[in-house]
């Protein structure tokens, strides 16, 4: 009895308490993130492209797919290690979906040519989705099956879709690339044609600001 007492004082003299426990709890639930992996060519562009989008909350760019463990980028240069230049994409699902972020990936990037980005060549290059979960598989598979149902590339499609299993992360000096390195004779030629064409054809997803 003098227990339930207490509890009752309690919760009449401190309901902020009690709210803001339940309100920390709603907030992370709310902001529940995902996380996936691509690969599309050289990851300073992919990179620059899902930073802008409405919804990405972190891009990292680094290696997946290979056989050794903490590659450097001297080492994926030389397209014997199995691995494939990545992102690895943070994002909020309430924001963006899956299906989204395929969307810009596969309108951003040539997903026909084998171990090829435009003069960029090697398997390092390759078009690649490492799923994090079934539901991100599946998704994969039915966007592909769509594309090539509707030849939107008038090619063979050879993305590979393959179960991640780990990320290593590239030096910082590939971290946002872009924006510490905008005059790079590589990002005049081949990432800046890309951004805008990407800015151009998902205007309404952009973040705010952009």
């Amino acid at each position: 009895m003098i227990r339930s007492i207490v509890f009752i004082l309690v919760l009449s003299l401190f309901p902020s308490l009690i709210y803001k426990q339940n309100n920390n709890k709603e907030y992370k639930f709310m902001h529940k993130s995902e996380i996936t992996t691509f690969g599309g060519g050289c990851f300073w562009c992919t990179e620059a492209i899902f930073e802008e989008l409405n919804g990405v909350l972190k891009v990292e760019s680094g290696y997946s797919g290979g056989a050794i463990k903490n590659p450097s980028y001297e080492d994926i240069c030389t397209s014997n290690t199995g691995h494939a230049e990545v992102i690895h994409i943070t994002f909020n699902p309430k924001k963006v979906d899956f299906r989204e972020l395929l969307d810009v990936f596969f309108a951003t990037h040539n997903p026909t040519t084998l171990n090829r980005q435009g003069a960029d060549v090697g398997t390092q290059y390759r078009s690649v989705i490492f799923y994090h979960n079934e539901n991100q598989r599946s998704k994969a598979l039915k966007f592909i099956a769509a594309l090539e149902k509707d030849n939107i590339f008038n090619a063979k499609i050879v993305t590979e879709v393959t179960k991640f299993e780990v990320f290593y992360k590239a030096t910082e000096n590939h971290q946002d690339f872009y924006k510490n390195n905008p005059n790079n004779s590589y990002c005049n030629a081949v990432l800046n044609p890309k951004l805008l064409k990407f800015r151009k054809q998902f205007k309404e997803r952009l973040k705010k600001g952009i």
